[in-house]
């Protein structure tokens, strides 16, 4: 008699690791320090087996519920002291999440009810820089929140601090502040955004999910970060996520607030139903104890005096590449990073030809946006190709299309490597032809109403962008060369599994999406990743 369909007959333990290191062997590298984005590497020998040996003695445990496993309740103490010391001020209480978007969703909802039960604030608005992080529109889509957005400088990328207190208002329930933006690594005016927010009497949130744990190190290796941290006046709560600079697995983050009083506004509790009472001081109710495990281990086991050597490590790699980046013809930084990350762009000569203009088409027009973005998303591909992962981020709100790079110790011993391979990958790049986008579509999608679009519409245009089947965005370029690391990337960075329809080349999807308005965007990526997560 055979089970459920779906259901396979069981099998021994070797077989089913081996099927998930086959799995696994389709993935870009987690380390060797050859993926510069989703990934930190400490480049430690011994780190990742004590953060499994860690995560599997508490993997039975559930941390719902302190007073049956009070151990629970020591290692977040201890892990939300330690952040506290770093980044926190006295008084300061916090609360171990499974990552930046949960701690930032938190930080909006207790931003929301503290605005509601101390000021009677109903229709909550929340300010925040263009450049802060996805997971703050999250949080506002989730908890009923209006986003208002406030461009950044155009040159620094850093937030407007006097555009943002202008737009706070008796509306507004939290001001956000990026330490640093994730997508150029620069640091906002952390102390001049949070005093104009302490002024009119409204929160203040810094997002330092990707930078928290990094920047207070650099600062003892000698490089200037201004400060950002509780300490300041205003900064009433911060994000940090430990699964990031601090090394350990995923999920680990920390949020803390300026004191228990106002996290109070985190918890949700409930005692209107015949189980037991609940209280939830995060958004899980059953929470896997084996991540807190896990972070507890290695923040003891590096312990600060290591975090100051894999910083140095870092800023002496940021040092090189910089000088290296600049050394490159039509190779430009955005903004000046200050944190592990550094975005990339290609203006100037665009041919190589060191005439200092964009050879002309056909018809003699060629603009250099077009040919700008070209360049960036072939330079992507090629170095895909050749076994580096580099995340392409595109134009938004006049700023440039670009390459996304986020350092780590492990990439110390892989700069003078990585600058050969993007040197010669550009050269490549600037071979190909430019990528185009049929104008009859790119005006059609002008006109599309994403919230009405059928199925089959939706499917149709996938299909013409590439994911799915064959077509889109066109080169005369059609190589699907493979190279070590080079499976296709998906909108998200991910290597596509067997069927996926995704192609090895993404300049021709990428510059597709470029081109359409962000609704419409954002409705095929959701059926594309819809598509993927399909049974």
């Amino acid at each position: 008699m055979t089970g459920p369909p779906g259901l396979p007959q069981g099998r021994s333990a070797d077989d089913v690791l081996a099927g998930l290191r086959a799995l696994r062997a389709a993935d870009a590298p987690t380390r060797g320090g050859r993926t510069f984005a989703y990934v930190y590497d400490a480049g430690l020998e011994g780190l990742d087996d004590l953060a499994a040996a860690a995560y599997s003695t508490y993997a039975t445990v559930n941390g719902l519920d302190m007073t049956v496993f009070p151990s629970v309740a020591r290692l977040e103490n201890d892990v939300v002291r330690s952040v506290v010391a770093l980044l926190g001020a006295p008084g300061a209480q916090g609360t171990f999440t499974s990552g930046g978007t949960e701690s930032i969703l938190l930080a909006v909802k207790t931003a929301r009810d503290h605005a509601r039960a101390v000021r009677g604030v109903r229709e909550p608005r929340m300010v925040l820089p263009s450049t802060a992080h996805a997971a703050f529109h999250k949080a506002a889509a989730y908890l009923g929140v209006e986003p208002v957005v406030v461009p950044v400088d155009p040159e620094t990328f850093r937030a407007d601090a006097a555009a943002m207190d202008e737009a706070t208002d008796e509306r507004t329930v939290l001001v956000v502040a990026s330490a640093p933006s994730y997508a150029h690594g620069v640091l906002d005016p952390v102390e001049r955004i949070a005093f104009a927010a302490a002024e009119k009497g409204v929160l203040c949130h810094v997002d330092a999910c990707i930078g928290g744990w990094l920047l207070p190190y650099l600062r003892r290796a000698g490089r200037r970060v201004p400060p950002f941290e509780m300490t300041l006046r205003g900064v009433t709560s911060l994000s940090v996520d430990l699964h990031k600079y601090g090394y350990a697995d995923k999920g680990a983050s920390v949020v803390l607030y300026r004191d228990a009083e106002l996290r109070r506004h985190q918890y949700f509790a409930h005692a209107g139903w015949p189980g037991y009472p609940v209280v939830n001081p995060t958004a899980q109710g059953t929470k896997p104890a084996g991540l807190l495990a896990q972070a507890w281990a290695v923040l003891r086991h590096v312990g600060d005096d290591g975090y100051a050597a894999l910083a140095g490590r870092i800023a002496d790699a940021s040092d090189r590449l910089l000088a290296g980046l600049g050394a490159i013809e039509g190779v430009r930084v955005l903004g000046s990073p200050s944190a592990g990350l550094i975005a990339l762009t290609l203006d100037g000569d665009g041919d190589g030809d060191g005439d200092g203009d964009a050879d002309a088409g056909a018809d003699g027009e060629r603009p250099s946006g077009e040919r700008d973005l070209s360049l960036v998303l072939h330079l992507a591909d090629e170095m895909r190709i050749r076994g580096w992962y580099l995340q392409p981020q595109l134009g938004f709100d006049g700023m440039p299309p670009n390459l996304h790079l986020t350092l780590t110790p492990a990439t110390a011993d892989q700069v003078d490597a990585l600058l050969a391979g993007l040197r010669e990958a550009l050269a490549a790049a600037r071979a190909l032809p430019p990528v185009t986008v049929d104008p009859q579509l790119a005006r059609l999608a002008q006109e599309l109403d994403p919230d009405t679009l059928g199925p089959d519409e939706v499917a149709a245009v996938l299909a013409y962008a590439g994911l799915g089947a064959e077509g889109g965005a066109t080169t005369d370029d059609s190589r699907t060369e493979e190279g070590p690391g080079s499976g296709a990337d998906g909108p998200n960075g991910s290597a596509p599994g067997p069927g996926s329809g995704t192609p090895v080349r993404m300049a021709g999807v990428l510059a597709l999406l470029d081109a359409l308005p962000a609704a419409l965007k954002e409705r095929l990526l959701t059926e594309y990743v819809g598509s993927i997560f399909r049974v």
